[in-house]
Parts: C-alpha cells; structure tokens; sequence
C-alpha cells in the first residue's frame, strides 16, 4: 500500500515556487531517496510534505487521505520529520527529548499516559538509546544526538518519516550506524520514508527508489542501480568527468 501519494507538487515560500510538478509515491516499508545539488529543493519539499510550508499545488495523501482535508493533530499523528535544525533542548534529559515526540496524543496539559511512555520506552529500544535516557541531551554527541532525534520521531508511531539530511554532522561510523537503525526501523514499523542524502552511494545502499532533484525539477525517478550511475551523476551534478573519476572514490 503506497502510505504516501505525492501528485503533482508544486513547493516553495510565498508564491515563489522552489519545486515544480513533482509525482512520487512511497509504500510502507520504502525509502525514496531526494539527491540534488544544494538549493535543488530538497528541503523545500521535505518542508511542504510535513506542513511545515504550504502546498502551493498539487496534493499530498497520507494513508490514503488528502493532508489538505487532515486536522493538525491527525497529520501530527501521520507523519514524523527531522529536519536539520537541532532543538534548543540542551537542558533536557535525552528521554525528555524522546517524549515530546508524543505532543499529539497528550492534550493541551502534555500530560504522558502510560501509553504514551510505553511509546517512548519502545522507540528508545529499537534505536539504542536507552543507556541516555538520564543523560542531558546537550552533553552527548552528534551521532548519540541523531539516534535520539530518530527515536523522538518514532516515537509518535508515524505511518511516513521524512528525514532531511540525517547524516550531514555524522562521522563515517554513526552514518553506517544510523542508516543501518532506519533500515531496521522502516521494516519493522512499516514506516514510508522520505530522505535526503548528500552521499550518493550511501543513497545507493539503502534507498529503494531515488529521485533526482535538479533545479526544482524532477530529472530522474527510478531504482538506484539504475539512476546512479556514473554518467547520470556527473550530469546531474554538473561534475567534469575526469574530476569525478579521480575523486568520487
């Protein structure tokens, strides 16, 4: 079942369109991987699919239901995001962090249930972060940090994530480690994924389809093997051949 339907979106600030006619979709258990050059429009996207911008046109459906016909709270419920902006929640204990992630089950008090803190307990098991749970998030690392985050939006039992840039402050070591985590967690939740990736053969790893973003313009949608190749690359990217041979490893 395609969990996110994206048809004919248009995404951008104001009037000021970033992204143009973009058709994807992602069934659960997918990951769609966004790869362009800086100001390409990823963000942008990512940013409109979670109503973090408006939709400027076109229509985005969650589990079958048109997110423009959602109240915020069902959409809050759907749909889970990291962005790459950290929150200021450095005087917060790393399991603090991970409950706030239930805000739409808690009413306007934030009081946590017993669910809602099985909920958290779960979400810290499944990404390893249960030993940080009394630790302040402001005194861990980068990598602990993204684990936590990934936690935090798991913990809200979405049916899509959508992930911009998550490996972009990680070292080699936590970016394996953290994609190898999403990949465990998109199986076993089910979970439709929406990502952006600078590294192109980390994309090429654990995406099942990827799109080319360039320019705000959809250039390519189709498996990896297929679309990330070294021509398609040193065209997308607009890379001298000899460049890209000598240095893409």
């Amino acid at each position: 079942m395609n969990l996110l339907e994206v048809k004919d979106l248009t995404a951008g600030y104001g009037r000021r369109p970033i992204a143009r006619d973009l058709s994807f979709s992602v069934e659960g258990g997918e990951i769609l991987a966004l790869i362009g050059q800086n100001g390409s429009g990823k963000s942008t996207v990512l940013k409109t699919l979670s109503g973090h911008l408006p939709i400027l046109s076109g229509t985005v459906s969650v589990a079958g239901r048109d997110t423009a016909a959602m109240n915020r709270n069902d959409f809050a419920k759907a749909v889970s995001v990291m962005l790459t902006d950290r929150p200021k929640t450095d005087m917060m204990t790393c399991r603090d962090v991970v409950e706030t992630g239930r805000y739409p089950y808690t009413g306007s008090f934030g009081l946590l249930s017993a669910r809602d803190r099985a909920a958290a307990d779960e979400a810290m098991r499944l990404t390893d972060t249960e030993e940080l749970a009394g630790t302040k998030f402001g005194e861990i690392s980068d990598g602990q940090k993204q684990r936590v985050l990934l936690a935090r939006a798991v913990c809200r039992e979405p049916k899509v994530l959508l992930l911009d840039e998550p490996t972009s402050f990680l070292d080699i070591h936590y970016k394996l480690t953290f994609l190898a985590m999403l990949d465990r967690l998109r199986k076993e939740r089910e979970l439709a994924v929406v990502l952006s990736l600078h590294e192109t053969d980390l994309a090429g790893r654990i995406a099942d389809t990827v799109l080319l973003l360039k320019k705000g313009v959809c250039t390519g949608l189709g498996k990896p093997e297929d679309l990330l190749t070294r021509e398609r690359l040193i065209e997308h990217f607009e890379i001298p051949g000899e460049l890209y041979d000598k240095y893409s490893g």
